[in-house]
């Protein structure tokens, strides 16, 4: 049973229902305490989108309430990729630098430290900018993203001790691959890497993102 007394059982939510559940688990936080949450879904899913909707929704009904923790900004550099052969995986999971996030969710989660620096990935440069944002003392829900987070495989399985909510964005593959398409042309990709791009990483990823991640204790359609 999820705080807000919401199980998967009983359906998906809608947004509004995530946000509606999020209002009324952050007005259970006791005050000087904090609550992590992880929002998982597959590439394109809407995970970064929602997580930011849901970060401006309570700081305007309680400033200084939430924050959000992307897990892009623990993407390894090129200089640790390419020597392995993996940049072409980039965004795979072993393409990730999962202690450090372990790490960094458990400072988070003591929350004993006026402010901890963290990192945010910048797609315009492909790179990891570490202390690119602040979560201060008086965030009481931290909202944190990514596709792996709930991915039942060594070492991701690790991660899951630092949760106090769990939830998954659903979608399905064909909206997926559409909204990654409209990404890489964005990006100025041609078709030829555009197609690489989806058949050969993004959604792989996305398959792997629902049938390996343990069941969340709450379920979000996009």
């Amino acid at each position: 049973m999820t705080p807000a007394g919401r199980t998967t059982a009983e359906g998906p939510l809608d947004p509004e229902g995530f946000l509606a559940t999020l209002e009324e688990m952050l007005s259970d936080i006791p005050e000087g305490e904090r609550r992590l949450i992880a929002i998982a879904g597959a590439p394109a899913s809407g995970k970064t989108t929602l997580a930011a909707e849901a970060e401006r929704h309570l700081n305007a009904t309680a400033p200084g309430s939430a924050a959000v923790l992307p897990m892009d900004g623990f993407h390894y550099d090129d200089q640790v990729l390419v020597p392995r052969g993996w940049r072409a995986r980039k965004g795979a999971p072993h393409t990730f630098d999962v202690g450090g996030l372990a790490a960094m969710l458990a400072r988070l989660k003591r929350n004993d430290e006026p402010a901890v620096a963290v990192p945010r990935f910048d797609r315009t440069l492909e790179i990891a900018r570490a202390g690119a944002a602040l979560i201060d003392r008086s965030v009481r829900l931290v909202l944190v993203e990514g596709n792996y987070l709930l991915l039942d495989e060594a070492p991701w399985d690790a991660l899951a001790p630092a949760f106090d909510l769990t939830v998954m964005i659903r979608a399905e593959e064909a909206a997926l691959a559409e909204r990654l398409r409209r990404r890489w042309v964005d990006h100025g990709l041609d078709a030829a890497g555009i197609a690489a791009k989806l058949d050969d990483n993004d959604l792989p990823n996305a398959r792997l993102v629902y049938a390996k991640s343990r069941a969340a204790d709450l379920e979000v359609l996009s």
